[in-house]
């Protein structure tokens, strides 16, 4: 074996985005293309010699080739160790909490979250720090710099492939490649922060779950922990065998591509309680029987109840949330008397916040929570943490939303995706917005007059660092808010996602359907934008 510097030149676009770098898989697979931007992360980082690194992903088509050529460029750049999880696989949340563990000097994840996988979906790479969390914007903008000026990268010649199927630990040259069991250490963080044997109790008295993982990482884990170990019923667990396409399915877990498991809960025959997680894990979805839980009024439900999980007996420090999400969670923190922080799409945001200690629980948009255990979302630990709170309080998911409702007031809240529309008719449409935001106030739209408007810029309360342009926010004298943004995940054109919510307190008016009570906002929204002239669209791909 020795080390090969391959001569190459830049490839454009490998900016990485709010989660890294995605791309269609066979952009991945073109010759160099994975080998520039590992090369770029290695050099953005101040070089691998001597360091030890996490290296694991979800399972996706072109998963094991990716982690081998990595393995060898890690060996050919002087690192010291390789903890890769059995088979190449490591949840995302797994990853965060195998790079807390042992201490390593960051790591590699290789998921591309939600986004469909195979030869004809999607791939994506993305480095993680050494406190666990995604890279903050200093060092993705490093890394981007560095893939435009690129001029070789490092690898091993001549060296077989690593048996990754066994745990243990082998040489690639000089590196020391150690095979982990990607449930374990995960595993064990999280008997830490619940009562086990509570849920134990609960499912012992009868009480039903159905948690869909799939086809995705999460099936592994919530086998292990939810059947195995806290004696869920077996099959409680379905779609539990992660697939290179993820079986052809969407993994996202929204009522729209989780369509089975919504339509079983709404149903004669539901569980007590159901669950999704998406492709690498830290996303979730919560239902109980005949109710969908928004993304927003879970982290809400979750912040008023954690303490009874022993993790968090001691109560919170605070909380945040990404701006799209409801303000349901800033209600709670002003009753609790903690701090609530607004920050933007994208965990990272949350890094510093929990770092000096001054959140505990965070929540985003898009289906993710977590806490200060790790510094990703955490799609499994949010199930754990419901079905704590259910053994806790022994009353139904329904039952639990209703008294909050009734305690808070209820958030109405809805997020429509126009997926895959034309970019540069998203991009015109985002900056016609923007220039006509300042002329919005004391207009009305749809019934609804706006009181405010503006382009939502966020400035860290840890570094000071400042980041704009984060999605236009319109607000509506009538307790309503409409929010635009342009998706960074997605790798086919553009996602248009329009958050809609507004606030209710009428104890006469909490039950009702949120697409029907946020009828005018949708209709004020779409005047506003002119969303189905300017897209060609008559309604959203996606409704949440």
């Amino acid at each position: 074996m020795a080390v090969n510097s391959v001569q190459t030149t830049p490839i454009e676009g490998q900016k990485p985005g709010t989660s890294g770098l995605r791309k269609q898989t066979r952009v991945f697979m073109q010759p160099a293309y994975l080998e520039n931007y590992v090369q770029s992360i290695f050099e953005a980082i101040g070089g691998v010699m001597g360091k030890t690194l996490t290296l694991g992903g979800d399972g996706r088509y072109f998963n094991s080739q990716a982690i081998q050529t990595i393995l060898k460029m890690a060996a050919a750049n002087g690192a010291a160790r390789v903890l890769v999880g059995q088979n190449g696989i490591l949840s995302t949340p797994a990853a965060s909490a195998v790079i807390r563990a042992r201490k390593t000097d960051g790591g590699l994840i290789l998921s591309a979250s939600h986004n469909p996988a195979g030869e004809d979906g999607d791939f994506g790479l993305k480095y993680n720090i050494p406190a666990g969390g995604p890279a903050p914007e200093g060092i993705t903008e490093a890394i981007y710099k560095r893939s435009s000026e690129i001029g070789e990268y490092r690898i091993l010649e001549g060296a077989g492939e690593v048996d990754l199927s066994v745990c243990g630990e082998t040489k690639l040259g000089g590196l020391a490649v150690e095979v982990i069991d990607p449930v374990a250490i995960y595993a064990d963080l999280l008997r830490s922060l619940f009562d086990f044997g509570a849920i134990r109790d609960l499912f012992a008295s009868g009480f039903t779950l159905r948690f869909d993982a799939m086809h995705a990482v999460t099936g592994p884990y919530a086998k292990a922990i939810l059947e195995d170990e806290l004696g869920a019923p077996a099959g409680s667990v379905v779609n539990a065998t992660p697939l290179p396409d993820f079986g052809g399915g969407h993994p996202d877990p929204n009522p729209v591509y989780a369509k089975p498991l919504v339509d079983l809960m709404m149903g004669p025959d539901a569980p007590d309680f159901g669950a999704a997680s998406d492709g690498d894990g830290d996303r979730n979805l919560i239902l109980g029987r005949g109710v969908y839980v928004t993304p927003s009024d879970s982290l809400a439900v979750l912040t008023a109840n954690a303490r009874l999980a022993p993790g968090y007996a001691a109560g919170l420090k605070g909380v945040a949330r990404s701006m799209p999400t409801s303000r349901a969670a800033d209600r709670v923190a002003e009753s609790l008397g903690i701090n609530a922080f607004e920050t933007p799409t994208g965990w990272k945001f949350f890094g510093t916040l929990l770092d000096a200690g001054l959140v505990t629980l965070c929540g985003e948009e898009s289906a993710g929570t977590g806490s200060d255990h790790l510094r990703e979302k955490d799609g499994l630990w949010a199930v754990l943490l419901w079905l704590n709170i259910l053994a806790r309080r022994r009353e139904s998911v329904a039952a639990i939303l209703q008294q909050h409702w009734r305690d808070y007031g209820r958030d109405y809240y809805t997020r429509h995706d126009y997926e895959g529309v034309d970019k540069d008719a998203a991009e015109a449409l985002m900056a016609d917005l923007r220039a006509g935001l300042a002329g919005l106030p004391e207009q009305s739209f749809a019934g609804l007059t706006v009181s405010a408007a503006d382009d939502f810029a966020y400035t860290d309360p840890v570094d000071g660092s400042t980041t704009t342009g984060q999605g236009l926010r319109v607000f509506f004298q009538e307790n309503a808010r409409a929010v635009f943004r342009l998706s960074g995940t997605g790798t086919v054109g553009a996602t248009l996602r329009v958050y809609l919510e507004r606030f209710e307190d009428d104890p006469a008016r909490l039950d009702g359907d949120p697409q029907v009570m946020l009828a005018e906002v949708v209709a004020a929204a779409g005047e506003i934008a002119g969303i189905a002239g300017r897209l060609g669209r008559d309604g959203p791909d996606v409704r949440t």
